[in-house]
C-alpha cells in the first residue's frame, strides 16, 4: 500500500480531503461557437415509460460507506425480442421489507416497462452496487453478473427473461465489495471472461468526520484498498480465476470503474481502471491472459499535474476525429473531470495520452460537481460524439443547491452535465439548455444512453441514490423531436458464437468522412449492458462502406445503408 499512502500525501484533492490547488491556470474553455448550445433537449417521460424503480438505502441519518457508492444498472436485451430491459440493483438486505429488493423490468412493448421482477430469478438478496453483462455460454441469450458489497451473483440466463443463480456452479463467488466489472474476450478463444473491480476494505465500526466535527461519509483514504479479480472464461462451464497468473492481483487499489477495449490497436483487448483517490490502471494485454500495468508509462494514471484523483466513470470514443480511442474520466468536487487524448502511434506501441480536459473546455463546467455515470454519445445526430455526465457528492456540499427542506439527501444533490463537442476535441457547455436532464437535483450515479421509442435519436437512462430512476427523451434532432439529423442503427455480430462481437470496430465512411465507434459493453459508472451501435450522419444521405476491424485483427468490408437504417453486419458475409 506504499503506492496509495504516496498518493494520498502528493494529492490533497481526495475524497473527504480539502482540494488542491492548481500547479498553472488551465487554459480557456471552448468557445460557444464550437457547437449549437440549445440544440439538445431531453424532458422527463419517466411516468408515461411506467418505469416506477426507486431506489433505496435505508441509510438516512447514518453513514455507512456502501450507501453512497451504489446505484447501478443494467440495460440489456433479456428475452431476446430486440429491446432493451432493465436490472436495477438495490440496497436488499440493508434494507427491511420490500423497498431494498432489485427490480427487473421488461420493455413490452416499445417505450413502456413492465415490473418483471416476480418469476425472473433476478431478485438478488445481496446488498447491490453495479452489474455486467455478456453471453458467457454463447447460447445466444444475455447473461448477468450482478456486484455486491459481499458475495456478488451471476445469472444465467434461460430465455424468455427467466434467470437462474449460477454462481457456485461456474466457479464465481467474488467476495468482499465489487464495483463496476466487464466480460470480453481476453485470449481470443471465443469465450467471455470477467474482470471485476473492487474497492475497499470498509470497517463499519470506523466513524468519518469532516471539518468541524461533523460525522459524514468515510473516504476511500481510510481504508486498505482491494485487489481486482480476473476470472478466464474455461469454454462457458467454468471460470477460472486467474488474478495472480494476469498479475491483476498485485495491485490493491480502490477501484470503482473499468473499461475493456484495445487501446494500442494490436488485436488484444485491454482493461483500464479508474480508482478512488489511487493511480489509475491501464491494464495492456500481452496475450494468454497475461496483463501489465502501463498507465504511469503511457500517461494515463495521473492528470496533467501528475496528481492521482478520485476516479469515479469512464466514457470511451474518438472525440477529435483521428480514428483512435480516448478516455474520459468524471472525478471529485473541486477536481476536473479529465480527458485523456489518445496520441496514436503504430499498432501495439501506442504513443500514450495527454490530459487536455481544459483545452476540449471540459475542466472548469466541472469543478463544483462529483461525476459518476458518463457517457460519450451522438446527442443531436450531427456525427461528433457529446459527453453527458451525471452527478451526485459523496460528502455534503459545502451549500446545498436543493430546496427541499425535508430531504436528508438534499446535501449531496447535484445538477447534470451535458457537453456538445464539434468533432475536433473541443467542447460546450449546454447543460442550462438541455431541459430536464441538465435542471435535475439528484443524487445521480448510473448513465445509459439508448433510443427508447426507436426514433433515431438517443434518450438517456439514469439511476438515482435514494430516488426514483428517470427517462429523458430526446427531443431534438433525427427522430420526433424535428431535428435534421440523419442516423444508421449498427449491430456487430460473429454468428459462429451466436453473440455480439465485443471488441470489434467499425469505421463508417460518412460522405468523405471516417467515423468510428466500437463494439463495447455499456460502461460508465457501475453499469452494464449492451447496445447497438449509433452513428449521427447529420445531413449526409447514408453511409458509403462499413469496415470492421474484428477481435483479432482480421478486418473485413461491408455496403453501406441509407439514413434511417437499422443493420447488421455479420461476420464472414462481407469482403
Amino acid at each position: 500500500m506504499g503506492v496509495r499512502f504516496l498518493a494520498a500525501l502528493a494529492a490533497p484533492a481526495l475524497l473527504g480531503c480539502a482540494p488542491a490547488e492548481n500547479a498553472s491556470e488551465p487554459a480557456a474553455p471552448a468557445s460557444a461557437d464550437a457547437t449549437r448550445p440549445g440544440s439538445v433537449r431531453f424532458v422527463d417521460v419517466t411516468a408515461e415509460t411506467g418505469l416506477d424503480f426507486v431506489h433505496a438505502t435505508g441509510s438516512a441519518g447514518s453513514y455507512p460507506m456502501p450507501a453512497i457508492m451504489g446505484g447501478g444498472v443494467a440495460a440489456f436485451d433479456a428475452d431476446g425480442d430486440g429491446l432493451l430491459d432493465l436490472y436495477f440493483p438495490n440496497a436488499g438486505s440493508a434494507v427491511a421489507g420490500d423497498a431494498g429488493r432489485n427490480r427487473f423490468y421488461l420493455q413490452r412493448p416499445r417505450g413502456r416497462f413492465v415490473n418483471a421482477t416476480e418469476g425472473s430469478g433476478l431478485d438478488n438478496p445481496g446488498h447491490g452496487m453495479g452489474a455486467a453483462v455478456g453471453d458467457i455460454d454463447n447460447d445466444g441469450d444475455l447473461d448477468l453478473y450482478v456486484t455486491n458489497f459481499g458475495d456478488d451473483i451471476l445469472y444465467r440466463n434461460d430465455g424468455g427473461g427467466r434467470f437462474d443463480d449460477a454462481t457456485a456452479e461456474l466457479g464465481l463467488a467474488t467476495p468482499a465489495w465489487s464495483t463496476s466489472a466487464v466480460f470480453f474476450d481476453a485470449n481470443l478463444d471465443g469465450w467471455l471472461d470477467l474482470y471485476v473491480a473492487r474497492y475497499v476494505q470498509w470497517n463499519e465500526a470506523r466513524e468519518c468526520q469532516v471539518q468541524g466535527g461533523r460525522v459524514d461519509y468515510c473516504g476511500p483514504q481510510q481504508f486498505e484498498g482491494e485487489a481486482d479479480v480476473f476470472y478466464r472464461n474455461d469454454g462457458g462451464r467454468r471460470f477460472v480465476d486467474q488474478s495472480r497468473e494476469g498479475g491483476v492481483s498485485l495491485i490493491a487499489d480502490a477501484g470503482l470503474g473499468v473499461a475493456a477495449a484495445d487501446f494500442d490497436d494490436d488485436g488484444r483487448t485491454d482493461v483500464y481502471v479508474a480508482n478512488d483517490a489511487d493511480p489509475n490502471q491501464l491494464w495492456m494485454n500481452r496475450g494468454e491472459g497475461a496483463f501489465e500495468d502501463d498507465a504511469v508509462l503511457l500517461g494515463a494514471a495521473y492528470n496533467r499535474f501528475g496528481v492521482g484523483e478520485a476516479g469515479m466513470g469512464i466514457a470511451l470514443g474518438d472525440i477529435d476525429g483521428d480514428l483512435d480511442l480516448d478516455l474520459f474520466l468524471s472525478h471529485l468536487i473541486e477536481e476536473t473531470n479529465t480527458l485523456y487524448v489518445n496520441l496514436g502511434g503504430a499498432p501495439g506501441l501506442s504513443d500514450g495520452f495527454d490530459d487536455r480536459a481544459a483545452e476540449a473546455g471540459l475542466a472548469a463546467p466541472s469543478t463544483p460537481y462529483t461525476g459518476f455515470g458518463t457517457a460519450l454519445f451522438d446527442a443531436d445526430n450531427d456525427g461528433d460524439l457529446d459527453l453527458a455526465v451525471v452527478n451526485g457528492a459523496v460528502k455534503r456540499r459545502p451549500a446545498a443547491l436543493s430546496d427541499r427542506d425535508d430531504w436528508f439527501w438534499r446535501g449531496y444533490a447535484e445538477p447534470n452535465l451535458l457537453m456538445l463537442g464539434d468533432g475536433e476535441g473541443a467542447f460546450v457547455d449546454a447543460s442550462s439548455a438541455s431541459g430536464d436532464f441538465g435542471a435535475a437535483l439528484h443524487v445521480s450515479r448510473g448513465l445509459v444512453p439508448f433510443d427508447l421509442e426507436g426514433d433515431g435519436d438517443l434518450d438517456l437512462l439514469v439511476s438515482n441514490l435514494e430516488g426514483a430512476a428517470r427517462i429523458y427523451r430526446n427531443e431534438s434532432a433525427g427522430g420526433s423531436g424535428g431535428g435534421s439529423g440523419g442516423w444508421v442503427s449498427l449491430r456487430v455480430v460473429d454468428a459462429e458464437l451466436q453473440r455480439t462481437a465485443l471488441g470489434a470496430s467499425v469505421v463508417a465512411w460518412v460522405g468523405d468522412r471516417p467515423v468510428r465507434r466500437l463494439v463495447l459493453p455499456l460502461g460508465g459508472y457501475l453499469t452494464g449492458g449492451e447496445a447497438p451501435l449509433h452513428i449521427g450522419l447529420g445531413d449526409a444521405v447514408g453511409v458509403q462502406r462499413f469496415e470492421v476491424t474484428w477481435p483479432g485483427g482480421a478486418v473485413e468490408e461491408f455496403d453501406g445503408a441509407e439514413r434511417g437504417a437499422e443493420v447488421v453486419l455479420v461476420r464472414g458475409t462481407g469482403r
